[in-house]
């Protein structure tokens, strides 16, 4: 617990993701309670995470024959999901969630090529160019999104954290 709130405070959006993901098997009052803290969480950095994850995401995909499109909905949904932070404040990491939000109009096909099996899973070469513009497109609304934010610096919420971490600890969370 004392590592994943040490990690709720840093600009980390996959911890965050993790805590906030509707996929949840099992939950507790402390995740719940952590849940709430959130807000109090997010800071302008976690562009920072965004962007060096769609970075390492683009190079798989740019490295890879065939290349594939699993790679490839990771770059954008990463970069779509830090744009939204950064210019609302909430964390949505659904691709298809997001698409209802920003409209862009490849993302349907590339999705139902993901789900329509390996076979249909590859691009062809000629696709990436157009692909490559609308990755530092959307990098470059990313960081334009981080400037204009007006989410804070530092985490406001890191001596709630630490209180509810004291609270588990004694067992009263």
């Amino acid at each position: 617990m004392e590592k994943f709130c040490r990690l709720l405070l840093r600009p980390n959006g996959y911890v965050l993701e993790q805590l906030c993901s509707p996929l949840v098997i099992h939950t507790t009052p402390a995740h719940a309670a952590l849940c709430a803290l959130v807000p109090g969480l997010l800071t302008r950095h976690h562009a920072h995470h965004y962007l060096g994850f769609a970075a390492t995401q683009w190079r798989l995909f740019a490295g890879e024959r065939p290349r594939r499109v699993k790679p490839l909905l990771y770059v954008f949904r990463v970069l779509l999901t830090g744009i939204h932070l950064m210019q609302t404040g909430d964390l949505e990491a659904n691709l298809v969630a997001l698409n209802e939000i920003f409209r862009l109009p490849y993302l349907p096909e590339l999705v139902a090529r993901k789900l329509a099996g390996p076979e249909q899973g590859t691009l062809p070469d000629d696709d990436i160019a157009s692909l490559a513009a609308e990755y530092a497109r959307l990098r470059a609304e990313l960081e334009a999104a981080r400037e204009a934010s007006q989410l804070p610096d530092e985490p406001s919420a890191r001596e709630a954290v630490n209180d509810l971490l004291v609270r588990v600890r004694l067992g009263e969370a």
